[in-house]
């Protein structure tokens, strides 16, 4: 089983806020099935912000003891060249405790409105540990409604596919997110869809999510 879930979040986390000087963001999500903690920071290189340089590390934990072989740790490094509005382009090196290390080439394209935004991220990924040169798509929208004062309504979904030499599934998910914002904290209802496999098998989990971020 190969994770993908940095580089869903780094990408997506790296468009919405390109613009600014520094970012970090904490997440924790638990369910019924699992339990995932995420830290990530961004910092541009250079006074135009065209090149950016990412860390991201997260934990997923099963609580059932039959899906422990699903429990995941991962750190990723990346840099980014925003070379016009909506698009960038760049490697990043990543481990994964399932997968080993792998290194990956990105395209990444986002449109953002005011309260709407859509985020699709093609990319190419060659495996240390299989040397399969791996094919995936990561596509997220959100939409989020103001209510009263810096109260928001949050509604997204994330959606991934990988695929071993481009013809054989590996992993899958997508994500639903149902919540609050204020100011800089996020927090509501979260349902996972995960796919495992050649033949998929899918774990659901249902639980709560809360994220905070740290800009200065």
């Amino acid at each position: 089983m190969k994770k993908a879930q940095a580089i869903l979040v780094l990408s997506f986390l790296m468009f919405s806020q390109k613009m600014i000087a520094q970012f970090s963001q904490l997440e924790l999500a638990s369910g019924i099935a699992k339990t995932d903690f995420t830290s990530f920071s961004i910092r541009p290189i250079d006074d135009e912000k065209t090149v950016s340089i990412s860390t991201l590390a997260f934990f997923q934990k099963f609580h059932e003891e039959e899906n422990t072989i699903y429990d995941e740790l991962g750190v990723q490094t990346a840099a980014f060249w925003n070379f016009s509005k909506n698009n960038s382009i760049g490697p990043s090196l990543y481990y994964n405790s399932v997968s080993g290390f792998s290194e990956r080439l990105s395209f990444l394209f986002s449109t953002k409105t005011k309260n709407f935004s859509f985020t699709a991220i093609p990319s190419i990924a060659h495996m240390e540990s299989t040397k399969f040169i791996n094919g995936e798509v990561f596509v997220q929208i959100q939409w989020v409604q103001p209510i009263k004062n810096e109260w928001n309504a949050l509604l997204s979904a994330t959606m991934l596919t990988h695929w071993d030499q481009f013809s054989t599934h590996s992993r899958s998910f997508q994500q639903l997110r149902l919540g609050l914002s204020y100011k800089t904290s996020q927090f509501g209802f979260a349902t996972d869809f995960d796919q495992y496999g050649k033949t998929p098998k899918t774990e659901t989990s249902i639980g709560l999510f809360v994220r905070k971020t740290f800009t200065n």
